[in-house]
C-alpha cells in the first residue's frame, strides 16, 4: 500500500507539471493579452489611452516577456507561495482566493452533506422497493432534477422566497448583517440565505446519487451471493447493509475526484444569479479578461484537489470493499 501511495504521489507530481504548463498555454490562446483587453475596454468607453501607464503595466506584470519566461516566473513564485498578482483586481491572487475560499467550502461542503443524508436512504429505498409508488416518484424527481438546469431554478426559488416570504435570497447575507460581527441573528441570517443555494446546487446532485445508487444496488441484489445469503437465513437488514449496500456505493465513492475540485469552484452560473461570493464567478470574470495569473493559480488549485480526491477515493474504495487490490500478491 505505501509503496502504491508513492508511486501516485510521484504521478500527481508531474501530471500537475503537465496541467500547469497545459492551463498557462490555453489561458494565452486568445489573441492579446490582459492589456489587450484592457485597451479595448478604455477605447470603448471612449477613455484616452496613456502609452507610458500601459508600456509599465507590461513591464510590471512581465507581459513583454516570451511565454517559457512568464511560465517559468510564475511557477518559481508558485512554489514558494506566491501566486502573482491579478491583473484585474490589482491584488494578490492569495488574497482574492482566500477572501472566497471559507464560503465556498462552506456553502459546498454543506450541499454535499444535504444530497448524501437524502440521497442514500432514497436510493437504498427506491432499489429495494422497485417498481413501487415510492420508486415511481424517486425516479421521476432524478429526472426532474437532472432535466431543470441550475440557473432556472435559482430564479423560481428568488422569486418565490420573495414573494411569499418577503426577503431576498441573493448573497449571504442581509444588508443589515453584511457589515456585522458575529452573532445570533447574523447565523439565522446566513442559514436563511444558504437554504435557496444548497436547494438548487443540490437537487441535481440528490437525483444523480439516487440514480447511480438505485441502479447499482438493484445490480448487486440480482447476484448470486445475495440469493444464497437469503437461503441460508441471513437476516434481509445485516444483508442488505453488510454486503450489496457496501458494494453499490463504489461509484458514489469513485464520485470523490471530481468532488473536491466542485466544492471549490463551486456552482458557477447559480453563484453569478444569486450574487454569492464565491470562487466559481472570479474563474470566470479571469478567463474572460485574460488574467493568466489570477485563472492559472485557480485551475491549479482545482486540479490539484482532483489529483487528491482521486487518490482518497481510491483508498477509500480499498476500505469499503475488499476485494479491490492494487498490487498483485505473489
Amino acid at each position: 500500500m505505501a509503496s502504491y501511495i508513492l508511486r501516485r504521489i510521484i504521478y500527481m507530481i508531474v501530471l500537475l507539471i503537465i496541467l500547469s504548463i497545459a492551463s498557462f498555454a490555453i489561458i494565452q490562446l486568445p489573441p492579446g493579452d490582459y492589456l489587450s483587453t484592457y485597451i479595448a475596454n478604455l477605447e470603448a468607453r471612449r477613455i484616452p489611452i496613456n502609452q507610458d501607464a500601459i508600456e509599465s503595466l507590461s513591464e510590471r506584470y512581465g507581459l513583454n516577456q516570451p511565454f517559457h519566461i512568464q511560465y517559468l516566473n510564475w511557477m518559481g513564485n508558485l512554489l514558494q507561495g506566491d501566486m502573482g498578482d491579478s491583473f484585474m483586481l490589482n491584488r494578490p491572487v492569495n488574497q482574492v482566493i482566500g477572501s472566497r475560499l471559507a464560503v465556498t467550502v462552506i456553502l459546498s461542503l454543506t450541499t454535499l452533506l444535504v444530497v448524501y443524508i437524502i440521497a442514500i436512504p432514497i436510493g437504498i429505498y427506491s432499489a429495494t422497493h422497485q417498481n413501487s409508488v415510492g420508486d415511481y416518484i424517486a425516479t421521476i424527481f432524478g429526472f426532474l432534477g437532472l432535466a431543470t438546469p441550475n440557473f432556472l431554478l435559482a430564479l423560481i426559488l428568488m422569486y418565490l422566497t420573495f414573494t411569499y416570504f418577503g426577503w431576498s435570497p441573493g448573497g449571504l447575507f442581509s444588508r443589515e448583517y453584511a457589515a456585522e460581527g458575529w452573532s445570533f441573528g447574523k447565523v439565522i441570517d446566513l442559514l436563511k440565505h444558504l437554504l435557496v443555494p444548497v436547494v438548487v446546487i443540490g437537487t441535481a446532485g440528490t437525483a444523480e446519487v439516487i440514480r447511480v445508487l438505485r441502479s447499482s444496488l438493484l445490480d448487486e441484489l440480482s447476484q448470486q451471493y445475495v440469493i444464497t445469503a437469503r437461503t441460508k437465513g441471513v437476516g434481509e437488514r445485516k444483508l442488505l447493509i453488510k454486503y450489496p449496500v457496501r458494494i453499490a456505493l463504489n461509484p458514489i465513492i469513485s464520485s470523490i475526484g471530481y468532488l473536491l475540485p466542485a466544492i471549490i469552484s463551486g456552482a458557477t452560473l447559480t453563484s453569478i444569479v444569486l450574487s454569492l461570493p464565491t470562487i466559481g464567478p472570479v474563474l470566470l470574470k479571469a478567463l474572460q479578461s485574460q488574467d493568466m495569473y489570477l485563472a492559472g493559480s485557480i485551475i491549479m488549485l482545482l486540479s490539484a484537489l482532483g489529483l487528491i480526491g482521486t487518490l482518497i477515493s481510491d483508498l477509500l474504495l480499498v476500505a469499503v470493499d475488499p476485494r479491490i487490490r492494487f498490487e498483485n500478491k505473489g
